[in-house]
């Protein structure tokens, strides 16, 4: 599978985070899997495709042309697809992608979640999304989405379209069952 992977590029964030998104490199690499991601150099971004590169894993870089004109695009890249701005990254990583992951990370994270989940509601694409909610980040964001469905904005349950995972074994399952339906 390509796993899409949504994170921070930001650098002073919790040590244990670099270590995760690491560790999920490596092991998606091991486990035949590609990785998609913005193409950034610095912050789990850069843990990701580096650990993945590393370890033998493809990695395929979307990258908007203003990080490549601040110089930030990642040396951990076999293919580089260039685009435009973020909606252009957005749509070429979920074009690109059997799943989404979505480890720890800011505004333009969100911003890649809700896209991807907002295409899953109506039916543009039906891979999977995991939220990655290593040590409790996601948890009020988790409690907003719990509050929206009980004010009754969303259509359906929220976690029909979003897979919460607390642990890097719990990604691995869930990549694995998700790998095993494509087949």
């Amino acid at each position: 599978m390509k796993l899409c992977i949504f994170c921070s590029a930001n650098q002073q964030i919790d040590p244990d985070f670099f270590e995760l998104a690491r560790k999920l490199g490596q092991w998606a690499a091991g486990n035949g899997h590609g990785i998609v991601f913005g193409g950034h150099d610095a912050g789990l971004m850069h843990s990701v495709s580096k650990a993945a590169k590393q370890s033998g894993g493809r990695v395929i870089g979307v990258v908007p042309r203003k990080i490549e004109e601040m110089g930030k695009l990642s040396p951990w890249i076999d293919v580089h697809i260039p685009c435009e701005d973020l909606t252009d990254r957005k749509q070429l990583m979920m074009d690109q992608s059997d799943a989404f992951i979505i480890l720890p990370g800011g505004i333009g994270t969100l911003d890649e979640l809700f896209t991807v989940v907002s295409m899953k509601t109506l039916d543009y694409h039906n891979k999977p999304v995991l939220l990655c909610n290593y040590k409790g980040f996601w948890d009020s964001l988790i409690s907003c989405l719990d509050d929206l469905h009980g004010k009754g904005v969303t259509r359906k349950q929220w976690r029909s379209y979003i897979t919460v995972v607390n642990t890097l074994e719990e990604l691995e399952k869930e990549i694995e069952k998700n790998d095993g339906q494509r087949l």
